[in-house]
């Protein structure tokens, strides 16, 4: 464990010889969301492959940069493109771009994602306020020896997202008329979909929206002491709740269905975040 520090020390070697900006916000843009980066006053962009032993994505939708810039008054680094479990890559690999981003400087992890909806009254296009969150067969990016360094060895995990930077959130969301639904967002590994068993399973145990990803970031964050928020945009209701097969094209469509609610709450959120100095 102590080479995976010592890797995260080679990559912020790396991007601090291109840049010295120290965010205060983290925001990862989710499958088909990654146009919110156009709305950034963009100060650097860092492809991830020019960071060396960093993931790559390889997903449709997820470009793989690091953009450096601001929003009104708040500096922020935006992941425009996520790299998920499934992809191949070590679960330590997987969360090394949080990690990175708090040694970069970052106070709050704002994380986003495309999921599947598992009730009926939040359709394709809605967006969820994630309130918890339980992860499914993902390993745990906590488990080998602690880096000390980063964090505790026993996280307490029993508020992982921020109630001060939620109640914000809820508070944007109704002061712009964007309707928000809440609720606990599951990670699956992927890649195939889950089957109508499985989210028959998932809804009996409180899920409502599900996915690939997100836990085990939001996991790596909280270990390294971030304050972390999320929304998913609901793409598509889960497998066995609508006739429709499921499919990455029908994610990206109501990833830009929901966009413009979707830039204006994250925007109003992140100024609202600074107003309160809670960055």
């Amino acid at each position: 464990m102590g080479n995976a520090y010592d890797k995260l020390q080679d990559c912020l070697k790396a991007v601090r010889a291109k840049t010295d900006f120290v965010p205060q916000i983290a925001l990862i843009l989710g499958s088909g969301l990654g146009n919110y980066a156009d709305t950034i006053r963009v100060e650097c962009e860092i492809p991830y492959s020019e960071i060396p032993g960093f993931p790559v994505s390889t997903v449709p939708g997820h470009s793989g940069r690091f953009i450096f810039g601001t929003v009104g008054d708040v500096k922020l680094v935006c992941m425009k493109g996520r790299v998920h479990y499934y992809e191949g890559y070590p679960i330590q690999d997987v969360v090394l771009p949080i990690r990175l981003m708090k040694l970069m400087g970052a106070q709050i992890l704002f994380l986003t994602n495309a999921a599947g909806g598992l009730n009926t009254d939040t359709p394709p296009g809605s967006l969820m306020l994630i309130r918890d969150h339980i992860s499914f067969f993902a390993p745990n990016p906590l488990i080998g020896p602690n880096v000390e360094e980063l964090g505790t060895r026993f996280p307490d995990m029993s508020e992982v997202y921020s109630g001060a930077l939620c109640e914000i959130i809820r508070a944007q969301a109704k002061l712009h008329d964007i309707p928000l639904g809440e609720g606990v967002y599951a990670q699956l590994t992927g890649p195939s979909y889950e089957s109508p068993a499985e989210i028959r399973a998932l809804k009996s145990l409180g899920v409502d929206a599900v996915g690939m990803s997100t836990v085990v970031d939001a996991i790596a964050a909280r270990h390294a002491g971030m304050k972390i928020c999320g929304i998913s945009c609901i793409s598509n209701l889960a497998a066995g709740l609508s006739a429709a097969p499921l499919n990455h094209k029908e994610v990206q469509e109501a990833a830009d269905q929901a966009a413009p609610r979707f830039t204006s709450l994250v925007t109003e959120s992140i100024l609202a975040f600074g107003k309160a100095g809670l960055c």
